[in-house]
């Protein structure tokens, strides 16, 4: 008796759970931003609330063209290398003036004739050369006299006065 009670407890438990009504479909989901509310009626008493002001769209002016002034400097993208000779740096013009020690190796810095200093580091070129190498207190550049033929090493050394 007590066997057919829990079976009978199963099956009506069993058939309650199936068929009958579907459950109810999920409701659309809500615009993401509310659309904006009419303004609401002025309460008997009250004045009514001021129009929302939008804010305007800036007004956009070209901009005017900027002129570059040299004033006796160098022209800041013109390369150092220089197919010419007399013109421009050469290595026999440049001044060996410090090495430092950077994260990525060490910098030769150099003096032109007119006092302008510039930094150069290993593969660079400057006029008639290309720099090969910087020791602690030497620089040496690769220099061809003339095209077809072998480069020349020369050795710039820090002078220690």
């Amino acid at each position: 008796m007590r066997f057919a009670r829990i079976a009978a407890l199963g099956l009506i438990g069993l058939l309650s759970g199936c068929g009958g009504t579907p459950p109810p479909a999920p409701a659309p989901p809500r615009p993401a931003t509310p659309a904006p509310a009419a303004p609401a009626p002025a309460a008997p008493g009250r004045p009514a609330a001021p129009p929302v002001a939008m804010p305007k769209e800036p007004e956009v002016k070209p901009l005017e063209p900027v002129a570059y002034e040299p004033k006796g400097r160098r022209d800041p993208f013109a390369s150092l290398a220089t197919a010419e000779g007399a013109k421009g740096l050469t290595v026999a013009s440049v001044k060996l003036v410090g090495v430092v020690q950077g994260r990525l190796g060490r910098l030769a810095l150099v003096e032109a004739p007119d006092g302008l200093g510039y930094i150069l580091r290993a593969g660079d070129q400057i006029g008639d050369g290309r720099v090969v190498e910087i020791g602690r207190d030497n620089l040496t550049f690769s220099v061809a006299a003339r095209p077809g033929f072998a480069p020349t090493p020369v050795v710039k050394r820090l002078r220690t006065e």
